[in-house]
């Protein structure tokens, strides 16, 4: 028979996140351990599902503040499925989010940076005369904004 508790070293090797960051977790409130009476940590086999959620969430970009939240709204309790499908909901639009920057950052490697010169202020390619600065600050056409059809 299992034990019913697991120690830090366990959980780590369950669900392959260090013992460092399981701690880090902790520090956050994102898991709770209960203690043995020499103060030993030591954690319900339900953790197993927090911490791999953790890790989901955080790879879809969550901050751990919102992990914390999303954990705090679940008030204690493994996800019902009617939890699961809001959440994949927002999480679903956040990837979709995520996906459209990473393309634009991909179109930026072959078009701006792709010519070499790293300056849209002197690109006469994507930029001439430097219009973006009239669009506002910061890199715009990674930002999502297109540049100007070239009449060349």
């Amino acid at each position: 028979m299992q034990a019913p508790l697991l120690t830090i070293g366990e959980l780590s090797r369950r669900t392959g996140v260090s013992t460092s960051a399981l701690r880090f977790y902790e520090g956050r409130q994102l898991i709770r351990p209960q203690r043995s009476a020499s103060g030993h940590r030591r954690y319900w086999r339900g953790t197993i599902r927090q911490v791999a959620f953790i890790v989901f969430a955080q790879r879809i970009g969550l901050s751990l503040d919102e992990v914390r939240r999303e954990i705090e709204s679940l008030a204690g309790r493994a996800p019902t499925e009617a939890d699961w499908k809001r959440l994949s909901r927002r999480w679903t639009a956040r990837i979709d989010k995520r996906m459209e920057e990473l393309q634009r950052l991909r179109r930026g490697l072959s078009d701006c940076i792709g010519c070499g010169c790293l300056s849209l202020e002197r690109c006469h390619i994507l930029n001439p005369g430097d219009e973006a600065a009239a669009r506002g600050a910061g890199p715009r056409f990674w930002l999502g904004d297109e540049p100007r059809e070239s009449s060349e």
